[in-house]
């Protein structure tokens, strides 16, 4: 399952991708197999890789992408650590969450 889960998150990934470089509406599949978290950290990727989120931009807020995506504070949160673990996004205390850039992954 751990396996079938990564491949599932790269093709998203590249789905995600190339909707937000469209300019396409992108949503989260609540009933689908992959977890929204996941979704999420895709469409986050998506828009940083874009350039729609560029390098120091803060990421939306929590509460903001709760109400975009109508999905949970605690999914936001997982969502933002896949991010952080990829380097991809960092906290700054006090600020927010902000896209790291390029030269410093």
């Amino acid at each position: 399952m751990h396996g079938c889960l990564c491949i599932c998150r790269d093709m998203l990934s590249l789905t995600m991708l190339c909707l937000v470089r469209h300019g396409l509406t992108v949503t989260i599949d609540h009933e689908g197999d992959v977890p929204v978290y996941v979704q999420l950290a895709s469409i986050l990727r998506a828009r940083i890789e874009s350039g729609e989120l560029p390098p120091r931009r803060a990421v939306p807020s929590k509460r903001m992408l709760m109400q975009e995506y109508g999905i949970a504070g605690g999914t936001v949160d997982k969502a933002i650590d896949i991010l952080r673990g990829e380097g991809l996004v960092r906290t700054v205390t006090g600020r927010g969450i902000y896209v790291v850039p390029l030269s410093e992954r």
